[in-house]
């Protein structure tokens, strides 16, 4: 039986779930998703990082592990035209990088199968078309390129933003066997998405899940001289908590060995999710949640946990 405690509520703090975990028979584990995990690496303390976890899942999941770099005429900063010899020092360059890197994935996962490719081009571009096949793409929150005051690089948000299958951007902390994994939940599609891919990390990496619904609470004026109208805070909880285990409870069934507690709590998504990323192993969000456009390929939450978290990101994205 699950013995983890549930959120609780101190007093005069706004309300949480207070009851307890269910617990459901065990069954078979659920197959896990093992298509190929691409890494991008470009030398930089941020894309080590970034090679480590994505080593480690791909060992965690059994899949092939790929890992890019992408290189230009321009690598050793020159903006004039270059003979062969110097391109070719270039692909030397770019080839050795990548070599060091398949090395060192390697040693982290032993037994994943691992291949390096230095392909010319620009890396956002690279990266979204190895994501074609529906694989997760990995990438650091800055690359070598990255100004240290920016809190996410150009090539990390363009691959998050357009992507065609998941990705993870690795920031925060990366210690995989601590935290649970924490998924954001609005009942839309692409949250439902969310709760699949975060119940299949939760069970790879034998953790919880924390399923967390952020709201706003509803106020409203009748005119500019009366007292303005605010909902009743518990009754308005309780009913978010109670949408919250219905969208889960879909998934959950399909993942009974998973243990999984349920959060709602008045507060913007993105800050919601940051803040519970302090202590999580892995935040999921869909590529889009309610009140996006239509047109928009990863919402204003993601884009916020992707430039604050503690923690990797994981935007969800249907194949």
């Amino acid at each position: 039986m699950d013995t983890r405690p549930s959120d609780t509520r101190p007093a005069g703090t706004r309300p949480t779930d207070t009851r307890p975990v269910e617990t459901r028979p065990a069954r078979s584990p659920r197959p896990v998703d093992a298509r190929r995990i691409v890494v991008g690496v470009d030398g930089s303390p941020e894309s080590e990082r970034a090679l480590a976890w994505a080593a480690t899942e791909a060992a965690r999941r059994g899949s092939e592990l790929l890992v890019v770099h992408t290189y230009s005429w321009h690598e050793l900063e020159t903006h004039t035209p270059v003979g062969a010899p110097f391109a070719e020092d270039i692909r030397r360059h770019a080839e050795a990088l990548v070599a060091e890197a398949v090395t060192r994935a390697q040693r982290i996962a032993p037994g994943v199968t691992v291949r390096g490719e230095a392909r010319l081009g620009q890396a956002a571009h690279t990266l979204v078309t190895a994501s074609a096949d529906g694989g997760t793409v990995v990438v650091g929150n800055r690359g070598r390129g990255g100004v240290a005051s920016l809190l996410l690089g150009s090539v990390s948000q363009k691959v998050a933003v357009h992507a065609h299958g998941p990705v993870v951007v690795v920031r925060g902390r990366i210690d995989v066997d601590r935290g649970d994994i924490v998924v954001g939940v609005d009942g839309s599609p692409q949250s439902q998405h969310a709760l699949q891919a975060a119940f299949e990390e939760a069970m790879i990496h034998d953790a919880a899940v924390v399923a967390v619904r952020a709201y706003s609470l509803l106020a409203t004026t009748y005119a500019p001289y009366l007292v303005g109208y605010v909902e009743d805070p518990h009754q308005r909880w309780e009913s978010e908590i109670a949408v919250l285990r219905d969208d889960v409870a879909v998934v959950a069934e399909k993942y009974p060995q998973v243990p999984v507690s349920h959060l709602a709590v008045e507060g913007h998504p993105g800050v919601v999710l940051t803040q519970r990323s302090a202590s999580a192993r892995l935040v999921v969000v869909g590529s889009r949640g309610h009140g996006g456009f239509a047109g928009l390929l990863l919402g204003s939450v993601g884009l916020h946990l992707i430039h604050h978290a503690e923690c990797p990101v994981l935007i969800a994205r249907a194949p």
